[in-house]
């Protein structure tokens, strides 16, 4: 596989490993937006959210919790960017699902994630909710 982050799960190219279990990884982030801006992959390839296997969703982000404390005690962040870029249109670089957890200091000059967009919807709240509802649980 021509995967860049399983070739770093699978230790062929080096990172800044700062974190390993049974199915997570986290390394420093090579273009790093603020101190130690991490990013945490499942070590089973998924190209998103959608294609992981269920089972495995729970511990990569039982592993963004844990490091968003490690984070907090290593540098003491006024707060936290979490989040992932889902499709090349939102801005994901890699084809392996990652978390980005981005630690935030008063004054950083960063903005939250409301301003990543601004396309509102046209439709009704009541509209948009009908058409979510119509696909839950199917």
């Amino acid at each position: 596989m021509d995967c860049l982050f399983c070739k770093i799960a699978n230790g062929a190219i080096p990172a800044q490993i700062v974190y390993e279990d049974k199915e997570s990884l986290a390394f420093l982030d090579i273009h790093p937006l603020a101190l130690g801006h991490l990013v945490v992959v499942s070590k089973s390839h998924a190209e998103n959210l959608l294609d992981l296997p269920d089972n495995k969703v729970g511990p990569l982000f039982l592993a963004v919790k844990y490091l968003t404390g490690v984070l907090k005690k290593a540098f003491n962040p006024d707060g936290f960017t979490i989040g992932i870029n889902h499709g090349k249109v939102s801005g994901q670089a890699i084809d392996h699902l990652h978390v980005h957890i981005i630690p935030r200091f008063a004054n950083d000059g960063g903005k939250s994630l409301h301003s990543v967009v601004n396309n509102p919807p046209k439709d009704s709240l009541e509209e948009i909710a009908k058409k979510v509802k119509k696909y839950v649980g199917s």
